[in-house]
């Protein structure tokens, strides 16, 4: 089960399971009020077959959870980390080699 952290008027939603859980079926004859419910109150779940489909949620949180989107790759972590400046030496791993017949 994924878990998040959605802000929502008051409320936090920390996880799938404590949305409100619709069947597609249901969703689709009352699509407006899965709508309203996003938008007012918070992310609604919709399910397939009994599974987990799709989290239907309001612009505005979506659009907070878009940053954490970007994940930084190596580079951009140690070049923004604070001890970036510091210069030391590598003497390298120095072990013995053993011969090999080939």
């Amino acid at each position: 089960m994924t878990s998040f952290s959605v802000s929502s008027g008051d409320a936090v939603v920390h996880s799938l399971e404590n949305l409100q859980t619709w069947k597609l079926e249901d969703a689709k004859a009352r699509f407006s009020e899965v709508v309203r419910l996003a938008r007012d109150a918070d992310p609604q779940l919709v399910t397939v077959r009994g599974k987990d489909a799709v989290v239907i949620l309001a612009a505005d949180q979506f659009a907070k959870l878009l940053p954490l989107l970007k994940q930084p790759n190596i580079h951009e972590l140690l070049s923004q980390s604070p001890l970036n400046s510091l210069d030391f030496e590598s003497s390298g791993v120095q072990s013995p080699v053993r011969e090999v017949e080939l």
